[in-house]
């Protein structure tokens, strides 16, 4: 929700239920003094149709879901705008004469306060709900943003874990490769030292048949 928007909906508040005050107090007047508050009646009119002009601006600049919930809400408005000119052109048609005053103060006056006493409270409920619809929207965009941290968090530590295994595998295949290496080192040993052993029993063998050689031919002279 703008907060824009919803400084200009306070102001307006404000000032439509003070223009209602002033229009049910400008009823019981007469003379200067009913024109003098028919004055400022009609200055507050004014301040509240900028308003509304404001409200309107500031609600086709937002996005389309908040400028639906907006336009609504300002559709109430502009009615009761509408309804507190009428409640004035009425008042002011009462300067006409002492019985025509009397009479729009007993009959059409109070229909026209009651519709817009009724057409207010129905505005502040409507708005009301608005307001509430907004929080369910704020909350549950709030409750998306978590949820999406959230699953960015263990999107992350998904790869960290991704990043460690591939690391640990990276280390076995290293550890297998010098076993590998360690078991080529051995196997060769073993074949040298087979082959040493075959040397070494050759020439022992060697060395006794010479040495029989000499005995023999020592003992034949």
């Amino acid at each position: 929700m703008s907060e824009v928007f919803e400084g200009y909906e306070r102001q307006y508040c404000e000032l439509s239920a003070n223009l209602s005050k002033k229009c049910t107090a400008s009823g019981a007047l007469n003379g200067e003094k009913k024109k003098q508050k028919l004055s400022e009646i009609k200055a507050g009119l004014e301040d509240a149709e900028a308003l509304i002009r404001k409200m309107d601006l500031e609600a086709r600049s937002l996005q389309p879901n908040v400028k639906a919930v907006l336009l609504a809400k300002l559709r109430e408005y502009k009615s009761d705008l509408n309804n507190l000119k009428s409640e004035v052109k009425r008042i002011a048609s009462g300067n006409l004469n002492p019985a025509a005053r009397d009479e729009l103060l007993e009959s059409g006056m109070a229909d026209a306060l009651t519709a817009s006493a009724d057409q207010r409270s129905r505005l502040m409920t409507t708005t009301e709900r608005l307001n509430q619809s907004s929080d369910r929207i704020k909350d549950s965009r709030r409750t998306m943003l978590e949820t999406e941290e959230l699953g960015v968090s263990i999107l992350q530590d998904l790869h960290s874990q991704r990043q460690s295994l591939l690391h640990a595998n990276n280390t076995l295949h290293g550890v297998d490769d010098n076993i590998g290496k360690s078991k080529r080192i051995l196997t060769n040993m073993s074949r040298r030292m087979s082959r040493n052993k075959w040397i070494v029993g050759i020439i022992i063998s060697l060395l006794i048949i010479a040495i029989i050689v000499i005995l023999y031919f020592k003992l034949a002279k």
